[in-house]
């Protein structure tokens, strides 16, 4: 079975069970500020799992895309190396909200490993939880005996809370699980050595292929268990290695999951695999990463300098670093391997066909920039190896390795490699400790403590009345206290809310709880794994009464009104650039909006002037607000709606239509564009390679805006004098300006070449040599070397040594003769480099004229005289 036989296998098992099947969700999380790449299969189920909403199925399967870098679960440094640990994986799992539990779990799993697929069952083995009575946590009796009706009792181990209890984090649903192993040894090996022996001991060929868990339990923060109301089943099982085992390999890199791309990367390379373990590791290593690169930047997530941004760049710097070290790539590589995948990936994940050109762009920008960067680290290296041996020192300080890793994004293995060629270590044991510190300042920085819920009415979901009003009669169903390094917040959970929780660009509501004795701000409102939270100034003092909560209204219609702009905005774009461009991202607030989409040129003041006047007709048109607050997804699409690639979408969508735009959109809008009053376009900029930002103004704010400009046209006309025409006034005093820039520029030049002829006069014959010296305060490095480039040219025997000094900073440059450079071999270049010494600077030169810069000021007539002695 090919890959995508073997995932459409089992997405058609469990469907033909009753189960939904659903699509992937995005691997860049959002709406979760526990995580930012999805690392299993349940995150995108994570708000049912908590009991947020309800969920829409009872059973469901998927095939979920995964990225494990960050946090707990970080395999990047084994990627490569080994034969199963990859970045980004595909999950397969299978769901029960409520529904059945362990005994179809088991039963299911079964069927599909042995009859369906038809793995030798002599080679699985089962694991069970073991109980643990400090958890207070009985056997999984249940499991077992369940397991028991498929294999023989013999292969059913017994596991610890480690590797069979699974746990959300810290806090919340958590519970026993069952995980499935099965051993690819030879016979030969597994007459020696029984299996089950070796079961989660890290054998390569002894592993897990699929685990289930079972959720029934719901952990405190003081550590205690309490059961959960209903029962979940979440399975994942790791696709590559599912392939690797039906397609009789010993590697996931051997199944055509990877094999076409490690192919594709070797003829670019021009390596075999499989001739040196170091280049195989480098394909291993290109290929992964490739993957996970290409469907982060197509689910909106782009190489940056921080959080998921950072992630992404150090990925795909691994690789190019590997590709650079290994495969001899001393080009862009990486972006040439993006269609491939596309070709080989793209029917199950069409993302990476419709964004395919942005990703080959951002990616070769990436490339090329860390390419360059690569280069100047080298050089840098050297610069250190060269000071080593001079020393007659066999060790690189950890400080100075950690500064390249820190600053110059410099690998520290490929450090140590350059270095190990060079016969020379580095101190890594004083890198670790750099490194460790600061991982320490940023675990401080970034440390929040959560408290538990406090329920003050158990049970039920936030109903969202926000869009129909401002205004509602509410009470707190739970609240709790969420500390940070400097900050402490206050959250509360409503029965029912006006306030906007912050999703899709658009910022959280604000405003008020009120009850007959009191009044609480609302600071920002929210949302966490599906839930809407109120953040406030404190807790209320009586919880249990009813509130009126009032959203502020001035923000949310500035912030309605913005909205609604970028919709238009969004559609005037597509318009006048093309089809191609799509969001990125977006940020909207009550003072402004900010957009991001995909175009890979600067945006003409011509276009950005028509996006706006495309704009401003639609403002003045008065189109109407329609809204399909709850239609079929499909339905949706067919009317033309525009999807946002990165963002999760449910069965039933809500569909906004301001005349011909449409977008599927739960955020805040205008009743009539008329509302938005006025619209302009404060900005454009480029943020990556094929993506750019443009940030508008409307409504009052745009107002505003055109009062203040009015102001300062009006201000600068009165200091022109204008007389109502500034523009006209100031190409005037531009052109005088530019007149006399001239003349005291010809003035300038006149002064420097008296000031050389002076010099010269003032010189002295040396041995054949016209030699012109001097020592000039408050003369700038570019008059000095002017000067000095006009005193060697009065004569074919003239060498002219001149330091300066500006703004206490000296510097010294060395003139030399053509003629005196032939027939003496003088070398400017080399003056200069060791005269610098005597004022703490560096320099260098051609032969015939040479400069150089330094901070010690007093040591600037010993620099002159150590020139001169060369002369």
């Amino acid at each position: 079975m090919t890959s995508n036989e073997i995932r459409q296998a089992f997405l058609d098992f469990f469907a033909a069970k009753g189960h939904t099947v659903v699509p992937s969700a995005p691997m860049v999380i959002k709406g979760d500020p526990t995580l930012m790449f999805t690392n299993a299969g349940m995150n995108q189920f994570k708000d049912i799992i908590l009991g947020n909403v309800q969920p829409r199925w009872r059973r469901a399967v998927d095939s979920q895309k995964c990225l494990r870098v960050s946090g707990k679960h970080n395999d990047l440094e084994e990627v490569g190396h080994d034969t199963y640990h990859h970045t980004m994986f595909e999950m397969l799992g299978n769901w029960s909200f409520g529904d059945y539990f362990k005994r179809e779990a088991i039963a299911w799993a079964w069927e599909l490993l042995v009859e369906v697929l038809g793995i030798d069952a002599d080679r699985l083995y089962v694991t069970i939880f073991k109980g643990d009575p400090a958890h207070g946590v009985p056997r999984d009796d249940e499991a077992y005996e369940f397991w028991a009706q498929h294999i023989d009792r013999a292969r059913i181990l017994e596991g610890s809370v480690k590797d069979n209890f699974w746990m959300m984090g810290d806090t919340g649903p958590c519970g026993p699980c069952s995980e499935i192993h099965i051993d690819l040894r030879p016979e030969a090996e597994r007459a020696k050595i029984p299996g089950k022996e070796l079961v989660n001991r890290d054998n390569p060929l002894v592993i897990e292929i699929w685990n289930l868990v079972f959720m029934q339990y719901n952990r405190k923060a003081d550590g205690h268990l309490d059961p959960l109301p209903a029962h979940h089943v979440d399975t994942g099982m790791g696709f590559e290695r599912l392939c690797m085992v039906l397609q009789g390999k010993t590697s996931n890199y051997d199944t055509d999951v990877f094999q076409p791309l490690i192919a594709f990367v070797a003829g670019l390379a021009g390596v075999s695999y499989g001739a040196d373990s170091r280049v195989d590791v480098a394909l291993r290593v290109v290929a992964d990463h490739t993957r996970a690169v290409a469907f982060s930047v197509a689910d909106g997530q782009l190489p940056s300098n921080n959080k998921a941004g950072y992630v992404i760049r150090r990925i795909l710097r691994r690789a190019v670093r590997y590709g650079y070290s290994f495969l001899g790539f001393r080009e862009p590589f990486m972006c040439k391997l993006v269609p491939e995948l596309a070709a080989q990936m793209g029917a199950s994940y069409p993302e990476l066909v419709r964004q395919k050109e942005l990703i080959v762009r951002v990616v070769e920008e990436e490339e090329t920039a860390f390419l360059r960067t690569l280069e100047a680290g080298i050089k840098l290296l050297n610069t250190h190896i060269e000071g080593l041996k001079a020393e007659g020192k066999s060790q690189l300080g950890g400080e100075a390795a950690f500064t390249m890793y820190d600053t110059f994004g410099f690998p520290i293995d490929l450090t140590e490699l350059i270095l190990r060629e060079n016969g020379l270590t580095v101190d890594l044991e004083g890198f670790d400790a750099c490194m460790a510190q600061q991982k320490a300042r940023s675990r401080g920085a970034a440390a929040v403590t959560t408290g538990d819920w406090v329920e003050i009415r158990p049970g039920g979901e936030t109903e969202f009345v926000g869009y129909d009003a401002l205004e509602a009669e509410v009470r707190i169903l739970r609240m709790r206290q969420v500390e940070a390094k400097d900050s402490i917040q206050y959250q509360l959970v409503l029965n029912r809310s006006p306030f906007y929780a912050e999703q899709g660009g658009q910022v959280g509501d604000t405003g008020t709880l009120t009850s007959a004795n009191e009044v609480v701000r609302v600071l920002d409102t929210i949302k966490e794994n599906g839930l809407p939270i109120c953040v406030a100034d404190r807790f209320p003092d009586n919880p249990e009464v009813e509130f009126h909560a009032a959203v502020n209204v001035e923000d949310r219609l500035s912030t309605a009104c913005h909205h609604s702009a970028t919709h238009l905005m969004h559609f005037a774009l597509r318009r006048v650039l093309g089809t191609h461009v799509e969001q990125k991202g977006s940020l909207v607030e009550p003072t402004h909006l900010r957009f991001d989409f995909s175009h890979f040129q600067k945006v003409t003041p011509e276009e950005l002037r028509r996006v706006e006047e495309m704009v401003n007709r639609m403002v003045r048109a008065a189109l109407p607000l329609e809204e399909f607050r709850s239609i079929p997804i499909a339905e949706a699409k067919a009317k033309g709606a525009m999807a946002l690639f990165g963002e999760k979408y449910g069965d039933r969508v809500r569909m906004i239509k301001f005349g011909e735009s449409l977008e599927l959109c739960g955020g805040t809008h205008v009743q009539n564009t008329g509302n938005i009053g006025l619209f302009r376009i404060t900005s454009e900029s480029a943020i990556s390679a094929g993506v750019r930002r443009i940030e508008a103004v409307c409504a009052g704010v745009a107002e505003q805006r055109d009062y203040e400009m009015d102001a300062q046209l009006q201000d600068m006309d009165g200091l022109l004098r204008g007389q109502g025409n500034p523009l006209g006034a100031l190409q005037r005093l531009m052109t005088e300006h530019a007149e006399l820039k001239h003349s005291l520029e010809g003035l300038r030049k006149q002064q420097l070449q008296q000031r050389a002829k002076e010099l010269f006069n003032a010189g002295e014959r040396r041995g054949g040599v016209m030699l012109v010296r001097a020592l000039l305060q408050d003369t700038a490095p570019d008059d000095l070397k002017e000067l000095a480039m006009a005193i060697r040219a009065m004569g074919p025997d003239v060498a002219v040594v001149l330091g300066g000094v500006d703004a206490g900073k000296p510097s010294l440059v060395v003139g030399i003769a053509e003629n005196l450079v032939a027939a003496k071999g003088y070398h400017a270049g080399r003056l200069v480099k060791e005269a610098a010494k005597h004022i703490q600077g560096g320099g260098g030169g051609q032969p015939g004229f040479a400069q150089a810069g330094g901070k010690n000021a007093e040591g600037l007539q010993a620099a002159v005289e150590e020139a001169v002695k060369g002369l």
